[in-house]
């Protein structure tokens, strides 16, 4: 089964324990307005709370790069690219659609791993510089902190950890992705 299909049948299995469960309310996305075009470009994925099902591979992923590029149409191109399980692996390549959901503050999204099924991408948190991101879905189940470098300092991701804290998350499952300095070298915005 490609990976694909895989991440799909897991968002659909997420959706319905998510409608099925109580718990705290939803992760929100960031209330204030980002600069869409400043957010495109390339973000290392430098610590994650995985997609935890058997069938993903997100969970062993080593320099894990997800790059935005907005379409003439206004949709947001989506490639999360990762080698799986070493840096030696071989380079895997997830395409991906996104829209904004939310267009007042741009920071709620929708994105498409396989038709028909969106599942929903939410901004929660961007420094000014457009440097640092937080990204999670509005379960907590899982969540992304994003960085323009490769490299973050121990001090700042656990700083960027306490941040993912204060939005609800439970840290315990949080994995440091391992990066090298020069992997990928996405561009600064």
């Amino acid at each position: 089964m490609n990976v694909t299909r895989r991440l799909a049948l897991g968002l659909l299995g997420t959706v319905f324990a998510v409608g099925c469960a109580g718990g705290p309310a939803p992760l929100q996305a960031l209330d204030r307005p980002i600069e869409l075009e400043r957010f495109m470009g390339p973000w290392y994925v430098v610590a994650h709370i995985p997609i935890d099902l058997p069938f993903a591979s997100e969970a062993n992923a080593y320099e894990g790069v997800e790059t935005y590029a907005l379409l003439p149409n206004g949709e947001i191109d989506i490639v999360y690219e990762y080698r799986d399980g070493s840096f030696e692996a071989p380079l895997e390549s997830l395409p991906q659609r996104g829209w904004v959901h939310d267009p007042t503050n741009r920071t709620e999204w929708r994105v498409q791993f396989l038709w028909p099924f969106r599942s929903a991408y939410l901004i929660a948190w961007v420094d000014d510089d457009y440097r640092r991101a937080i990204v999670g879905v509005p379960s907590r189940d899982y969540a992304w902190i994003l960085s323009r470098d490769a490299v973050v300092e121990d001090a700042e991701l656990d700083a960027l950890s306490g941040r993912l804290e204060n939005l609800g998350y439970d840290l315990a499952g949080l994995r440091r992705v391992p990066q090298r300095p020069a992997s990928n070298a996405p561009a600064s915005p």
